[in-house]
């Protein structure tokens, strides 16, 4: 089928509207044309169709496997990303290998994008370490516990590639710093958004309006859609559906070339669900309604897409069956790596404080290390 047969015309997005290209039916929208005048759109082929799709359903399973091993012990908390999962693989895939990411604790659908090996969080959420992967490597900085503060992180480090030279061209850097809807209440990250105003700091605030703050609901977060709180410190900003993968790739997409090329900031809102409980500590139906749930479900980032490569013959059963036994080949490598991780010393968490260590160091572990001896023989 020809490109062009697949797709409804373009469409004008209205105030307070998101950026959509791709219905909840699985509906492909030509382009969607803000009120600024900017139109967005994608061009992919039949294959990156396929391998989009292959990664919403991979980052579920994951994550899935992930909610799982915490209920039995095996993990000491999780934060699901169930329902974000376009929003975040969308935002991942329109990253440049140059681009800088500083991520919350729940953007494992972004680090998987940047070809960091999903066991990483575990060892993180299970006690092991403090989260393993190099930031300078995969150029994905380590999980923020903190609510908010990666943003300042991000504003920072963008500040910083400009200074160096980095921004102006298209092939320069960006930055993208993920945060939730509840985290815009924060200080960190109302400064951030000043100083990467003023100082056109080449950033992308992505943040995925899930709906919940843990349990307070947007309503009590802001008293207008959280996009337009750009206008006020000097940027634009642009909604979208979060649950549109191609809407998602084609809005962070634009907004990372304005950066690197020295267009300043933009804050996105991905306007989304979070499926799930806020983290496995949570119980959601103490402060939501199932309908709203049930709702949200007909909007599911994965079944679109897969409604939109069956009606388009772009991929057929055996694919989805393929990608669904991959993927759970996956978790199943996933569980048995994370229950053979190694029980770390309570002495260990000494050793990667400081690169050389440090005198007053010295005399905390030695300290340490004669109060568990102070244990021996007594059966503790």
């Amino acid at each position: 089928m020809a490109k062009g047969e697949r797709e409804k015309a373009g469409n004008d997005v209205p105030a307070g509207g998101f950026v959509q290209l791709l219905t909840p039916d699985g509906e492909r929208i030509a382009h969607a044309t803000t009120a600024d005048g900017t139109t967005y759109t994608v061009d992919f082929t039949d294959e990156e169709y396929r391998e989009l799709y292959r990664d919403l359903v991979t980052v579920r399973r994951l994550d899935a496997e992930a909610v799982a091993l915490q209920r039995q012990g095996e993990l000491g908390i999780w934060a699901s990303l169930l329902g974000q999962e376009a929003a975040q693989v969308g935002s991942g895939r329109a990253l440049r290998s140059q681009d800088m990411a500083f991520p919350t604790y729940r953007e494992h659908g972004v680090l998987y994008c940047r070809g960091i090996d999903p066991i990483m969080p575990f060892g993180l959420f299970r006690g092991v370490d403090q989260g393993g992967w190099d930031p300078n490597e995969f150029r994905f900085n380590t999980y923020t516990i903190v609510i908010g503060s990666q943003t300042l992180h991000a504003t920072g480090y963008a500040m910083g590639i400009t200074m160096d030279g980095k921004t102006g061209s298209a092939d320069g850097e960006a930055v993208i710093a993920y945060f939730g809807d509840g985290a815009t209440s924060q200080g960190e990250v109302n400064e951030s958004f000043v100083w990467s105003g003023v100082f056109n700091a080449p950033i992308v605030f992505f943040c995925q309006n899930n709906q919940y703050a843990i349990s307070e609901p947007l309503e009590r977060q802001t008293r207008v859609p959280l996009y337009q709180r750009a206008a006020g410190y000097g940027f634009p900003g642009v909604r979208v559906d979060g649950n549109d993968v191609l809407a998602s790739y084609a809005v962070t997409k634009a907004a990372l070339d304005n950066a690197r090329n020295g267009q300043g900031p933009t804050l996105i809102e991905a306007y989304t669900y979070r499926m799930g409980a806020h983290t496995s500590s949570d119980d959601p139906t103490r402060y939501r309604i199932s309908s709203e749930v049930e709702a949200w479900k007909a909007k599911d980032p994965i079944a679109r897409l897969k409604a939109f490569l069956a009606k388009q013959r772009v991929a057929g059963e055996d694919f989805f069956d393929e990608v669904d036994d991959t993927a759970g080949k996956l978790a199943l490598d996933l569980r048995e790596r994370v229950l053979a991780m190694p029980d770390p010393q309570p002495v260990a968490m000494f050793d990667n404080v400081y690169p050389n260590g440090s005198p007053e160091l010295i005399k905390q572990r030695a300290a340490f290390e004669d109060y568990q001896a102070s244990f021996e023989g007594s059966g503790h």
